[in-house]
């Protein structure tokens, strides 16, 4: 499988916000470096534990940051935006980078109420994400009827895809990006058998998976359950709390009270990752590839420990290399 990245810009506790922004283009930069192959960013609106709502103002930085490595979000959730200043704007990525820009896309709608409030998105909206995309597509192909400025060679599309997302991406002639349950899910398999076997091809296009999940590799077991902690408790707590947080450190988390749900959300969250040392998570990924036959992994592993998780990085980069 090709290997790639997804940062999502994640803060840490007591550290300012801004750090979790430079902290993707240092990453970013590193990643390059060890040989990865992309290198996405995503969009979370007033989330205290994300640093990154912009994707394309992000990476823009990372991409002048960097100089071979492909680019992209994972992803521009479409719902919020005008399909044609979506297209200006990796339009104006890709004359900056180009050859290296890619455009993933989702459909998530916020996850709080005040948030699509403020993001104009009204609760009984119709979905309009197919036409969108096809809209999209059309500005950054230019066959629209205007013509989106700069001119540039098109910038690839991928759907960020569910069960339901898969069925249109197969449809459109588009790549696809799963992450999440779907994953866990014994009729993956299944599922992505039949986005290869009804794929319309569109402009030569070809079927192609991306799996995405956090991935952590130390040099054993119990260190990288451990630095995939912070990311676990986090999960857990948002689902006591209704809010996402920064990243603690071990050490702070294990000082707290543990409530029996949120012990129960921790250890289940541990149990799903793939965190281990590198014969564990050869054999977590292996498994993982033989289900879904993926083309590419994109890890998507946060920690607390900016240096661990670089760590991690380029441990999984040898590993998979």
């Amino acid at each position: 499988m090709r290997l790639s990245l997804l940062d999502r810009s994640r803060t840490r506790a007591g550290r300012p916000d801004a750090e979790g922004v430079t902290g993707t283009v240092a990453r970013a930069v590193h990643a390059e470096t060890v040989g990865y192959e992309r290198f996405w960013v995503a969009e979370h609106h007033a989330v205290p534990g994300i640093a990154s709502g912009a994707p394309a103002v992000l990476l823009a930085a990372v991409g002048a940051a960097t100089s071979r490595i492909r680019i992209g979000s994972g992803g521009v959730m479409l719902p919020h935006h005008q399909p044609f200043v979506v297209a200006e704007q990796f339009r104006v990525l890709e004359a900056l980078h180009p050859g290296r820009v890619d455009l993933g896309l989702g459909r998530s709608l916020g996850f709080t109420a005040p948030v699509r409030r403020a993001l104009r998105h009204e609760a009984d909206a119709p979905d309009t994400f197919e036409a969108d995309l096809l809209e999209l597509r059309g500005y950054l192909e230019g066959t629209a009827a205007l013509t989106v400025r700069p001119a540039t060679a098109p910038v690839p599309m991928h759907v960020l895809a569910t069960g339901r997302g898969l069925r249109l991406a197969a449809g459109l002639g588009l790549p696809v990006v799963l992450g999440g349950p779907i994953l866990d899910d014994p009729d993956v398999g299944e599922a992505l058998a039949a986005y290869r076997r009804d794929f319309r091809p569109h402009r030569g296009s070809a079927a192609g998976v991306t799996v995405s999940l956090d991935v952590t590799v130390a040099a054993d077991d119990a260190t990288a359950r451990e630095l995939a902690l912070p990311e676990a408790w986090a999960m857990a707590r948002s689902r006591q709390t209704g809010e996402f947080p920064p990243l603690e450190s071990p050490r702070d988390i294990r000082s707290q009270p543990w409530p029996d749900q949120v012990r129960r959300r921790v250890d289940a969250s541990l149990e799903r990752a793939v965190a281990g040392g590198p014969a564990t998570v050869r054999r977590a990924l292996g498994r993982l590839a033989e289900r879904t036959q993926a083309d590419e992994l994109m890890a998507s592993t946060s920690t607390y420990d900016r240096e661990a998780l670089l760590a991690s990085d380029a441990a999984l980069r040898d590993l998979v290399g």
